[in-house]
């Protein structure tokens, strides 16, 4: 198991520093490109490709949602972390020898939703780590 995403498994973090185009606009990290996501505002969204990934973070906690983001924020970032492995061919084969640990993102700050603290925690981002990876590890089998 992999339950740390910092030091050698660093890339696997939404922290992880690399540029990620998504709908039209590219971010310098995932964690940016994910709260950009939580408006309709172009301009607003325009804002967070500049951020470093706590910036963004601040800044995602200081904008109105959008209605529906409840329902479609694990679909935004399943798109955006694949975003971020398809565009770095780098990072994909790193996530591809990973397979076939179980990925989790542990953390101290008590994100159980996106991670795992003290044990508990749904591990939404592991999860899309997973799935994309078992997706990639397929197209790689079958050339």
């Amino acid at each position: 198991m992999i339950d740390k995403f910092y030091g050698r498994y660093f890339f696997l973090s939404n922290f992880y520093e690399c540029p990620v185009n998504y709908k039209g606009l590219t971010y310098n990290n995932t964690e940016a490109a994910f709260h950009a996501q939580k408006t309709f505002d172009i301009e607003t969204q325009k804002r967070f490709t500049t951020l470093n990934p706590s910036e963004a973070k601040k800044l995602g906690r200081a904008i109105p949602l959008r209605p529906d983001w409840e329902n479609v924020k694990v679909k935004i970032m399943e798109d955006i972390v694949t975003a971020k492995f398809q565009q770095h061919p780098d990072l994909q084969k790193k996530l591809i020898d990973t397979y076939p640990e179980e990925l989790v993102e542990g953390n101290w700050w008590n994100d159980t939703f996106w991670g795992v603290c003290n044990g508990a925690g749904l591990n939404n981002l592991g999860k899309i780590l997973m799935n994309i990876r078992d997706i990639f590890v397929k197209e790689t089998l079958n050339g």
